[in-house]
């Protein structure tokens, strides 16, 4: 069920049920033309109320009409058992009418409906209906009978209107002829009403709507098929309420058809679909029944004439069958017999007989067989077209008996071939066997001999080529051999499929093969002992081999070893040190090669064996020469080392005295440079390098020392270039003291030349800061009032402190002056400066002192007046409420008084502040003799006077009530503060008996938590009430003993709970430090606790914001983590101090605390880490969304804009459309790069595996589908506005042409040339027309060539009256040719102008015998035309309509 309440319908042919009760409601979205544009309302609110508002009264009429009708319709169903239904909605609710319709209209008897009229029997009664609607295939989706029971107006109607669509509108089909497949009932239905109404003026059917307005469609159906009803001809377009009242009358009156509708009902701007689709239905009904009827009295002619035919045909088969059986029985048992012959020559002449039969005599009988078939074929073909009874033959006679009988034939002949040829390749098969197997068992005995003779002889060689060569020989024997099995095993093979086949000669083949099968077991037995001897002989020679090469490889070394090269300097050293490693690499993997070649000759001297390929003496020899030469090479090598290392060490020290040297001199040659810089930047430039320059001078000093070093210990021991290495380390030592000399010195250079470029820039920026405040202190403007004044005085006071600022600057200058070089400081450009700058700043300071007081003075005296006048306010205020103040005698009512003179006093405090600024603001203006002294003077005095009144009655009042709370509260806070040290002396004597283990500690822990904390707040209180006993008593003598009595009490306890305190301390000892720690590791646990929890939290960003709050949240915990690090790793340490050699259970369970906290503390982190992977995705997750949200509200706007631009009708509007459409694509192209860009971010987060990948992908596919199809979408609508443009061109090219033909109609239709007066001058104005026409041919021929250039649809939805204009082109040409002779012109016209065809055709209607002789013409010509699919389809249409449908088809 949709959201209006309908059911769908599913199920032969009503799969468009549910799309035809939508459009019940389309007109609602444009009702009538109706336009309601936003724009024509104050917000968005108010329009979308009145469009529902319109919407739901459109919907209404709507229903009402479909109710009419379909009311209308049931009772003209129910008419046929004489009932009637009154309320639609009411009557069907019981389901007892429902069921009678659906009887009536199925033609089937239903179950009898339930008596009685409660709702129980109402729901029985319509799910019986609603149950039969389902048994004939009709889906009705979310609806029941309580819909129906309980009046559901819409569901009603749907229901109505589904029985209707499946008992009168689903069997409409009609099949056009350019298309074969079937059209749905709504397009059947549609497609009949426009053929039937084709040709009348001014009836145009498009659609069950708009098209039945004027009622001229009613009409005209009636005229197709009863013309004698009605004179189409008088009717009019514009009276349509007359039109429909007489299409209706006539239907009911000539017809029988009920009136289901009112001309009221019709003529609207947007009629009911549904109601006309059902009224429509019912003229279709009627008139294919009429022409159903017409059509039944043709289809009895043709039958008797072959009657007697078919009887003379009926017996011919009779014989013809039986003769045939009779012969196929008697060759079945001649080819079933199986007596063959036993020899190969006798089943040779067998199989020649049986291919004799199949040639000669079997080849007749299969042509009769054939006739038979084809005889009774004809028989009952005849029959049948007669509407006779066909024949059947009797039993036996069937040309089912027939073919079984010849499948048996051809069975038995089937068998019967496959015996004597089995029989026939069996006996060729053994006599090729027989020969197969003498031949091949000759050719296995010769060359079993041969390969004996071969193996037999031991001529291996003396050398290991000759050797190898053997091995490879006897490898290819063996090959030879091996491969040779297969063809031993073929000859078994033959013998044994000879006996299995019983051959007469088998023992001659068992024997022959007997001989063969000993021969190739000899050879086998002679080729593995042979392999045995040859492999013994290769493996001697291959270690003779490798003797042979490491001897010759050990004198090659020893050549190299004995070399007298030991390098001419360093890398010649290091690449003669390289390569004598690889020697003795060499020389180190050639050892295990030795030992291993040894061993392997040492197996040949070994006496226990046979076979001895060699003398072992021989063997023993070489083996000990080779060893000894091993050891003498190992002692080279070890000596020429030692050599190339003391070389070595000369030329290392040689290389880096010279790198040095080289370095130093290159430095001596910048140092020796005058350059100092030409201002402080260039100075300060080359102060850097000079630094730089000395840090890698000490960075270069420690290697220099150490090579020295070097070159002094190769002197000390003698080595042979000691004198070089000497000579050079002396050299090298003078250079470096120089260099550190010239360091020096350019230093102080630089130094100097810095100093003076940095006072020159400071002296300048010190000048020009001196005008700009001079500027400013000497301005004029003192302010008009006291915010205006404030304000200059703010930045007055900020430029004093500027210019406070700048002496420390100035000082600078002047030391900088004097630490100058005397050379320096005697220039002009320094030795003056500094005064000059001290000048300024003086009267700069002097200015804006003068500029300070002034302001001063003028803000003062704002400042006075408006602060007198706030305190005079707020004096009078306090006044009125002092006076009329009583104090209380409740403890309770003084406390209220004393808090609201609590927040009098600071409001005082504040007055009196104010008031001293006033009277200071006074003194001062009194003391510069101002213009207005009086008023000063006086608003002075009144505010004193009047503040010492309030100051005298506020201080009276107060006293009394401090007076009578004080001694009240004194009082109470003994009783409280007494009570207090009970309760705690109390909780410290509890704690007696503890404190001496652990567990102690821990108890202890928990009964003094907080007790030291409160002694001190105690001790705190007793110290306050001595202090105010002491003032109440010196405040009210007559109430001292009782104030002094009850202090001594309190200070009496608070001394016994003190010593109380002193002895649990000194009996406690270490106690506390172990119950200071488990206090803090309490904290510290409870923190952690905390912590972990917040980290822990699975809370998720929902936005972006909220992800980057998180992010900051969750570092700031991080900070905290680390500052706790240093307490953790304290209570760790202490902790283990503590539980050390300790095993009481309350230790243990400390050390197990300990261990929790420190798993929970490396937890911490890791959880830390996690959730930081988390928020960060969640992070990058929130800012996809927020970026594809954006694009999506992007493509929603693209969508929006695509669906809702409608096509133009004009050719302006037509370019004005595209040029808009290009530029919304040129936006859609900028667009487009964005999403590009989101696509890509969103690939990122999925590639590195993003928690919400999956969420990301959908979203990103989502986007980049709807990307894709927005410019799909934006592609294909400029395409068809572009074909729209050249529709419209066309479309006015033809309009113009319409009206120049129309013009020239009437001087062509103009008879008056039957007048015998001026004819001459009407030759030549009829030449003249026709010059013109002449001319204007170009015209037309420039219209049909566009027609070719525009695509297919739009020349399908081009107006009928386009093609209309073509007809009268022809009729001007050729006004005087007679209508055959027309025919024959327009023929020729259509073959050059395709396009032309609504002329062509209403040249030919009404020539019935022109059209008849001119049928063969134009079936060739469409089919030439049927490469032009465009006039294919406009012929295929027009000709069907002016033709008629059975010429047409015919034409097809």
């Amino acid at each position: 069920m949709n959201g209006n309440g309908v059911s769908r319908v599913h199920g032969n042919g009503l799969h468009e049920a549910s799309e035809f009760y939508y459009e019940a409601v389309e007109g609602a979205h444009n009702p009538g033309g109706l336009l309601l544009s936003p724009a024509a309302f104050i917000n968005p609110a108010q329009y979308a109320s009145v469009l529902e508002g319109r919407f739901k009264q459109l919907q209404d009429e709507r229903e009402a009409v479909q109710k009419k009708t379909f009311t209308k319709w049931v009772n003209s169903h129910l008419a046929r058992v004489t009932c009637r239904v009154g309320d639609l909605y009411s009557d069907l609710r019981d389901g007892r009418n429902l069921l009678r319709l659906l009887e009536v209209l199925s033609g089937e008897i239903l179950p009898k409906p339930t008596k009685g009229r409660m709702r129980i029997h109402c729901l029985e009664n319509v799910d019986k209906a609603l149950q039969f609607l389902k048994e004939q295939k009709v889906h009705l989706e979310n609806m029941g009978s309580h819909d129906i029971v309980d009046g559901n107006h819409r569901l009603t109607l749907g229901l109505v209107w589904t029985i209707i669509l499946r008992f009168q509108i689903q069997d409409i089909s009609v099949e056009t002829e350019d298309n074969k497949e079937k059209k749905s009932a709504k397009d059947a239905l549609l497609l009949w009403c426009q053929m039937k109404t084709a040709g009348y003026p001014n009836v145009n059917v498009h659609n069950f709507t708009t098209s039945w307005r004027d009622g001229l469609a009613f009409n005209a159906i009636v005229h197709k098929h009863r013309p004698d009803l009605l004179d189409f001809e008088s009717l009019k377009k514009c009276n349509a309420h007359y039109n429909l009242q007489n299409a209706f009358n006539l239907a009911e009156k000539e017809l029988g058809l009920t009136k289901l509708l009112d001309p009221e009902d019709v003529n609207v701007d947007q009629p009911d679909e549904k109601s006309i689709i059902t009224y429509v239905a019912t003229y279709y009904h009627y008139f294919s029944k009429m022409k159903a009827l017409a059509v039944e009295g043709k289809r009895i002619g043709k039958v008797l004439d072959h009657a007697m035919e078919a009887e003379r045909l009926v017996e011919k088969y009779e014989s013809l069958a039986s003769e045939l059986l009779q012969w196929i029985e008697q060759t079945i048992v001649t080819l079933n017999d199986r007596q063959l012959a036993n020899s190969l020559s006798g089943v040779q002449n067998q199989l020649q007989s049986f291919n004799s039969y199949r040639t000669v005599e079997k080849p007749p009988k299969f042509t009769e067989k054939g006739n038979l078939e084809v005889l009774l074929f004809t028989i009952q073909s005849k029959l049948r077209a007669n509407n006779q009874k066909v024949y059947t033959p009797r039993e036996g006679r069937l040309i089912s008996d027939i073919n079984k009988a010849w499948e048996r034939l051809e069975k038995a002949e089937h068998e019967r071939e496959l015996a004597l040829r089995t029989e026939l390749i069996r006996q060729e098969k053994l006599e090729q066997l027989a020969a197969r197997f003498d031949r091949k068992a000759a050719m296995r005995e010769t060359w079993l001999s041969e390969n004996q003779r071969l193996v037999s002889q031991d001529n291996f060689g003396l050398e290991l080529a000759a050797v190898e060569a053997a091995v490879r020989k006897h490898e290819a024997i063996e090959t030879d051999i091996v491969a040779y099995s297969g063809r031993v095993q073929a000859v078994d093979a033959v013998a044994a499929e000879l006996a299995a086949e019983r051959y007469h000669d088998i023992k001659r083949i068992a024997a022959r093969q007997h001989n063969v099968a000993r021969l190739w077991d000899f050879l086998r037995q002679m080729v593995a002992a042979r392999r045995e001897r040859l492999l013994l002989n290769l493996e001697l020679q291959k270690v003779f081999q490798d003797l042979l090469y490491l001897m010759d490889w050990m004198e090659e070394m020893k050549g190299r070893l004995q070399s007298q090269d030991l390098g001419r300097h360093l890398a010649g050293v290091e690449d003669l040190l390289q390569l004598h490693e690889l020697v003795e690499a060499d020389i180190a993997v050639q050892a295990e090669r030795v030992r291993a070649v040894s061993a392997s000759a040492l197996r040949f001297c070994n006496p226990g064996k046979e076979y001895r390929p060699c003398d072992p003496q021989l063997v023993s020899e070489r083996v000990a020469k080779l060893e000894q030469s091993y050891e003498a090479l190992c002692e080279l090598a070890a000596a020429r080392r030692a050599r190339l290392e003391e070389s070595r060490r000369l030329w290392r020290f040689l290389w880096e005295v010279g790198e040095a040297e080289a370095w130093v001199r290159e430095q001596q040659h910048l140092l020796a440079s005058a350059d100092t810089g030409r201002d402080l930047t260039g100075a300060l430039r080359l102060l850097n390098k000079h630094t730089a320059l000395r840090g890698e001078m000490s960075g270069r000093l420690g290697p220099l020392k150490l090579t020295l070093e070097q070159g002094q210990q190769l002197v000390a021991e003698g080595h042979p270039g000691a004198s070089q290495a000497s000579a050079r380390a002396a050299e090298l030592q003078a250079q470096w003291e120089r260099l550190e000399a010239l360091a020096e010195e350019r230093a102080q250079r630089l130094a100097q030349a810095a100093s003076l470029y940095q006072f020159q820039a400071d002296a300048n920026d010190m000048e020009a800061w001196l005008v700009d405040a001079l500027r400013l202190v000497s301005s004029p403007e003192l302010g008009h009032d006291e915010f205006s004044t404030q304000a200059l005085a703010r930045q007055h006071r900020a430029l004093e402190e500027e210019i406070r600022s700048h002496r420390p600057t100035l000082d600078a200058l002047r030391e900088q002056a004097a630490a100058l070089p005397p050379t320096l400081s005697r220039t002009p450009e320094v030795q003056g400066r500094v005064p000059t700058l001290e000048r300024h700043y003086e009267e700069l300071q002097a200015r804006a002192g003068e500029r300070a007081r002034a302001l001063e003075a003028a803000l003062a005296l704002y400042t006075m007046l408006s602060e007198a006048g706030a305190c005079g306010l707020w004096v009078e205020e306090k006044e009125q409420w002092l006076n009329g103040l009583a104090l209380p005698e409740r403890l309770e009512d003084l406390e209220v008084v004393q808090q609201r003179f609590e927040t009098l006093e600071p409001e005082m405090n504040t007055l009196a502040a104010q008031i001293t600024a006033v009277n200071d603001i006074a003194e001062q203006l009194l003391k510069a003799n101002p213009p207005g002294k009086d008023r000063i003077v006086n608003t002075q005095e009144q505010l004193n006077h009047r503040w010492q009144q309030f100051r005298r009655l506020a201080d009276g009042k107060k006293a009394a009530l401090t007076s009578a709370l004080s001694i009240q509260n004194y009082h109470l806070e003994c009783t409280e503060t007494q009570a207090w040290m009970r309760e705690k002396t109390k909780v410290i004597e509890s704690t007696q008996g503890l404190g001496n283990d652990l567990a102690g500690v821990l108890a202890l822990q928990r009964k003094l938590a907080g007790t030291e904390r409160d002694l001190e707040a105690i001790a705190a209180r007793v110290g306050e009430l001595t202090r105010e006993a002491n003032a109440l008593a010196a405040g009210h003598p007559a109430q001292a003993v009782a104030i002094n009595a009850r202090l001594r009490e309190v200070q009496t306890g608070w001394e016994d709970l003190r010593a109380t305190m002193r002895r649990r301390e000194e009996s406690l000892g270490e106690a506390r430090r172990l119950q200071d720690f488990l206090r803090s590791l309490d904290d510290f646990q409870a923190w952690l606790g905390r912590t972990q929890t917040a980290v822990a939290s699975e809370e998720g960003p929902a936005t972006l914001p909220e992800a980057e709050a998180l992010l900051a949240q969750h570092a700031a915990l991080r900070g905290e983590v680390e500052r706790a690090q240093s307490e953790y790793s304290r209570l760790r340490a202490l902790g283990e101090e503590v539980t050390r050699d300790q095993a009481d259970p309350q230790c243990l369970f400390l050390r197990q605390r300990l261990e929790a906290l420190g798993t929970g503390w490396e937890e911490l982190g890791r959880m830390w880490e996690s959730r930081q992977g988390r928020l960060a995705q969640a992070h990058g997750f929130q800012g996809f969304l927020r970026d594809a949200r954006q694009a999506e509200g992007v493509l929603s706007s693209q969508e929006y804009v695509l669906s809702h631009t409608e096509m133009p009708g004009t050719l302006q509007a037509a370019d004005a459309a595209i040029k808009k459409l290009e530029d919304f694509m040129s936006t859609m192209d900028a667009n487009g790069e964005r999403i590009h860009g989101l696509l890509e971010a969103g690939r990122q987060l999925v590639s590195e595996g993003n928690i919400h990948a999956d969420k990301i992908r959908e979203k990103a596919d989502s986007i980049e589908r709807r990307h894709k199809k927005n410019q799909d979408a934006a592609q294909q609508f400029l395409g068809r506005l572009r074909d729209n443009r050249e529709q419209q061109h066309f479309l006015q090219d033809c309009h113009e042409l319409k009206l120049w033909i129309d013009e020239k109609m009437l001087t062509a239709q103009d008879v008056s040339y039957d007048e015998a007066r001026n004819l001459h001058t009407k030759w030549q104005k009829h030449q003249a027309f026709m010059a013109e026409l002449a001319a204007n041919k170009d015209w037309l021929d420039k219209v049909d060539k566009a027609v070719g250039q525009i695509t297919p649809w739009a020349v399908c939805s081009l107006p009928i009256l386009i093609f209309e204009s073509c007809r009268p082109w022809f009729l001007v040409s050729h006004p005087a040719v007679p209508q055959e002779s027309r025919t024959d012109k327009a023929l020729y016209l259509l073959s050059k102008y395709p396009y032309r065809t609504w002329y062509v055709l209403n040249s030919l209607r009404g020539t019935a015998g022109s059209t008849k002789r001119h049928f063969p013409f134009l079936k060739g010509m469409m089919v030439g035309t049927k490469g032009d699919q465009c006039a294919f389809k406009c012929f295929h249409s027009f000709s069907k309509y002016l033709l008629g449908a059975t010429i047409s088809k015919a034409l097809y």
